[in-house]
């Protein structure tokens, strides 16, 4: 069986700058216009291996015989029936895979590699298939373990002795966001309407607010992680039984209306700022893929309580970038910044989010808060790379911006190791349509 932590090569003709390497495998869900219904595909390089066909091969119920009863969870539209079967059999699923696509496996190569016709049913280009939403989402929780993003914003509106509310480094803040707004990379984003205060304040009259569009609206670069198996209503999970209820991970685009937040927020916090529409990656990356990048969290001064306490390497060492893109050409990569800069991890915001009873479902999603770093070239904002709006983002080409104008696209990409270790997210994009 292949391990994951083996350089591994493959049969096919995979492009070492792929972020989709064998080492990888990530689980999404397409069609084609063979098989126009939505089903389940797995990214291979520049390819898509089509499940569905797969689990059709004469000789499946042999190679995947751990999971041959349940071989019709792919021909579902949405991965929770997959996710649903739980790590263990996730875990194999993407061994077996890696075995059957691995160069000089005598197991199991034979299985496709030299079979013309079921190749071309199987393995597919990627350019000739439609991605769908990967998880059909029944509730969907964004967190605020950002540590930096938290304290930049902190500084903005309290100043820096009281950049952080005190339960900040307590427990993980987090807020219900609005799953039936959650959308697929490539997905355009409808600039939000709401109520705001007109900016500058006319002078010696009450604040009074207006209903219109959107005039600061933002991105926030997130790290997104997605449940497999449920708990009970009533029974939490810890720290150290968290892993296994993790299918795996996706980009996240939390986008955040600031003007509309800033009047509606207090005092029960984001509404109608963010919940018309968040972005994810179409991939699920296997929470085992990414189990060679363990690294550990930013330091937490705070003696945690003893629910919280789990490892020490519970967050990934991913390297995050964002791309604006404006509708007149310019382009620049705005940001850069490492997805380990989380207070928090996962299994601690499970655990918290649990803590009462709360029953996680199949196919929820968690998002990490906005990751930002301690340099000015690592704001996962653009409310931090502007300072509130009041200063320039340097947009390629003479163009500036301090939040994002209509016909913007903002791309975020994510990628850990390198050649054919490289596990990657592809991206995770959205282009702004003016308000109705």
């Amino acid at each position: 069986m292949a391990q994951q932590n083996e350089p591994l090569t493959s049969w096919l003709d995979i492009d070492p700058a792929s972020d989709f390497s064998l080492a990888n495998l990530p689980f999404g869900v397409i069609s084609t216009s063979a098989s126009p219904n939505p089903h389940v595909g797995v990214a291979v390089g520049s390819y898509v291996l089509d499940m569905k066909e797969l689990a059709c091969h004469p000789e499946f119920y042999r190679v995947f015989d751990f999971i041959a009863e349940h071989g019709d969870v792919f021909s579902k539209p949405t991965l929770n029936a997959f996710a649903a079967l739980g790590r263990p059999i996730h875990k194999q699923t993407r061994s077996r895979l890696q075995d059957v696509l691995s160069a000089g496996n005598s197991t199991y190569e034979s299985f496709l590699r030299k079979d013309d016709y079921w190749i071309s049913r199987i393995v597919v280009p990627a350019k000739s298939v439609k991605l769908h939403l990967p998880v059909e989402i029944g509730d969907y929780t964004d967190f605020y373990a950002g540590y930096h993003h938290a304290f930049h914003v902190g500084c903005m509106f309290r100043g820096p002795d009281n950049a952080l509310q005190p339960n900040y480094t307590h427990l993980p803040v987090g807020y219900h966001g609005r799953a039936s707004s959650v959308v697929v990379s490539g997905t355009t984003v409808r600039r939000p309407r709401g109520q705001i205060l007109p900016q500058p304040p006319v002078e010696g009259q009450p604040k009074q607010p207006i209903t219109a569009p959107c005039r600061r609206l933002d991105f926030e670069l997130e790290f997104g992680c997605i449940i497999a198996t449920p708990n009970a209503l009533g029974d939490g999970v810890s720290v150290g039984d968290a892993e296994d209820h993790i299918f795996g991970y996706v980009l996240l685009n939390d986008w955040s209306a600031r003007d509309i937040q800033t009047w509606e927020y207090i005092p029960l916090g984001p509404f109608n700022s963010k919940n018309f529409a968040t972005s994810i990656s179409p991939w699920v990356i296997l929470a085992d893929a990414l189990e060679p990048f363990r690294t550990e969290a930013l330091e937490n001064k705070t003696e945690v309580q003893e629910y919280l306490k789990g490892e020490d390497k519970a967050v990934f060492d991913i390297n995050l970038e964002v791309e604006l893109k404006t509708s007149d050409g310019n382009s620049s990569t705005i940001t850069r910044v490492n997805a380990k800069n989380l207070l928090w991890s996962f299994p601690q915001m499970i655990a918290h989010h649990t803590i009462g009873g709360c029953p996680m479902r199949t196919g929820d999603l968690l998002g990490s808060g906005t990751i930002s770093g301690p340099g000015e070239s690592e704001r996962g904002s653009l409310l931090e790379m502007s300072n509130g709006g009041k200063k320039d983002v340097a947009v390629g080409s003479g163009a500036v911006r301090r939040f994002l104008e209509d016909g913007d696209t903002v791309v975020i990409r994510g990628f850990a190791g390198t050649g054919s270790g490289r596990v990657g997210f592809g991206e995770c994009a959205g282009t702004i349509a003016a308000a109705k």
